[in-house]
């Protein structure tokens, strides 16, 4: 592969295509996820299902084709994404009388049928779920980060007051760090977007913003307080207790595939993917060493060995079924796929009762193989994983404090957005942050939740703070 510090854009579109994850689709812009890569969302997926349900939530499916009337309900929505829609307009031979909209976003279509299901205030919270795939008309697409059709979930909430729904566009801003650290091991910065990066429609919008490893951002979960304007466009009202009817204040908020490209980009190295235990299709993988009857014996003991380490509820393959390929091969196959702990299984290792044992990478300098007794092996590796895990969250987390500085001067801002993140004062106003694009391709990715207050003046236009607290400034993704 080109080295990330070649071309890190090449590198990573050559990765997630050698290591099996995706294939380009037949239409420009689109993906087929391979078996490996659907794994790794179906392991997100899985997660992210249980803390939405066991917080109230509902799953539904609501329609993939959407009336174009719907989006033209609320103005900025629609000028927010029509740039982006993709359009039915001949459906069985015959044009259409409306076009259609493939979904980009399901704000419109649900707000229909909240309308329709809302009555009372004992309707509310009304707390839906969605795991769907939608269409955004990319121009520049790259595997997982942009494509024209992606997958996702996407909550959408209803409330009696803009307090009940901001717990819950507070929520699932919480709820999205936590799976990206504990799963993804991804150390992401939460807090509140300017005016000028809101989504289309929403009277706040909240973010986690990842640093990958060439010091771009990515955005990697949202979460919207759409106060009552969607309510107003879709009529989503309810009788209150005094029996007058009163706007419900609505919430949407989304997390989708882009958590794998970013997965990808925040840990992996010029060998390939590495991936984090939690999300690794395969957590082990053993490769047992020899030929004919030796071969034979040292499948026969992997696979014993991988039975032993299943029951411990991790995940594992014994790689014993292309006796035409070298361990050698095997060995750089499952590295450049990013397989956390490989073992190595010879005739040396049985005689000696043990097993080699190989991480990722090490997490101390210079002891990423060790021989560990056969026996233990299985007890061991719950551990092993667990301390793997917390290694590459603490290692990206450093990554991102030493690309981060608090800058002051137009220069030592211009200096620190090329290979990394600024926190830099701002005035807020959308003029000013469009000239900062224009000059350094940098935007203004997240008002951290957790910065201390302060007060300064704007990095590129000398006017006073809009926020009391310096904002991260970076290229993005």
């Amino acid at each position: 592969m080109t080295p990330q510090s070649e071309d890190f854009s090449a590198w990573y579109n050559e990765l997630v295509v050698q290591a099996q994850l995706v294939d380009r689709g037949p239409v420009r812009g689109t993906m087929v996820i391979r078996p490996y890569g659907y794994r790794v969302w179906e392991l997100l997926q899985a997660d992210l299902d249980r803390r939405i349900k066991d917080a109230g939530h509902d799953n539904a499916c609501f329609p993939m084709l959407i009336p174009e009337s719907y989006f033209k309900r609320e103005a900025e929505h629609v000028e927010g994404f029509s740039p982006e829609l993709a359009v039915v307009t001949i459906a069985g031979g015959k044009e259409l009388e409306e076009p259609l909209v493939m979904r980009p976003t399901s704000e419109t279509v649900i707000g229909e049928y909240m309308a329709k299901w809302i009555d009372s205030h004992r309707d509310l919270p009304l707390l839906l779920n969605q795991w769907a795939n939608v269409v955004r008309w990319e121009m520049r697409p790259r595997m997982f980060l942009r494509t024209t059709e992606f997958l996702w979930q996407e909550g959408h909430t209803a409330h009696i007051d803009e307090g009940d729904a901001m717990r819950e566009t507070m929520w699932a801003l919480d709820t999205y760090a936590a799976v990206a650290r504990e799963l993804a091991a991804i150390p992401v910065i939460a807090g509140e977007k300017t005016p000028g990066e809101r989504f289309a429609g929403a009277v706040r919008t909240y973010t986690i913003e990842g640093m990958m490893r060439d010091g771009r951002a990515l955005q990697a979960g949202t979460s919207h307080y759409l106060g009552t304007n969607f309510a107003k466009a879709f009529e989503i009202q309810y009788q209150d207790e005094a029996g007058k009817l009163t706007l419900a204040h609505t919430t949407s908020w989304g997390m989708s595939t882009r958590m794998i490209g970013g997965m990808i980009m925040t840990h992996g190295d010029d060998k390939g993917l590495v991936l984090p235990p939690r999300l690794a299709p395969y957590q082990v993988v053993i490769v047992p060493i020899g030929r004919k009857e030796q071969g034979e014996q040292a499948a026969a003991e992997a696979r014993r060995l991988g039975q032993a380490i299943k029951s411990m509820g991790i995940r594992v393959h014994v790689d014993d079924n292309r006796p035409q390929l070298s361990p050698g091969f095997k060995f750089n196959e499952w590295e450049m796929r990013g397989v956390p702990v490989r073992i190595e299984l010879g005739k040396r290792d049985i005689e000696g009762g043990v097993a080699t044992v190989v991480r990722r990478l090490p997490v101390v300098e210079g002891q990423g193989k060790e021989q560990i007794p056969l026996e233990k092996v299985p007890e061991v590796l719950p551990g092993i994983l667990a301390e793997f895990q917390s290694f590459l969250l603490a290692r990206a987390e450093t990554f991102r404090e030493d690309r981060t500085a608090d800058v002051d001067g137009w220069d030592a801002f211009t200096a620190q957005v090329a290979s990394g993140w600024a926190r830099a004062f701002h005035c807020g106003r959308t003029a000013c942050e469009d000239e900062i694009k224009a000059e350094t391709a940098a935007t203004p990715r997240v008002i951290p939740a957790e910065a201390p207050e302060e007060s300064g003046t704007c990095v590129k236009c000398g006017q006073p703070s809009a926020y009391g607290k310096r904002v991260i400034f970076g290229k993005a993704y």
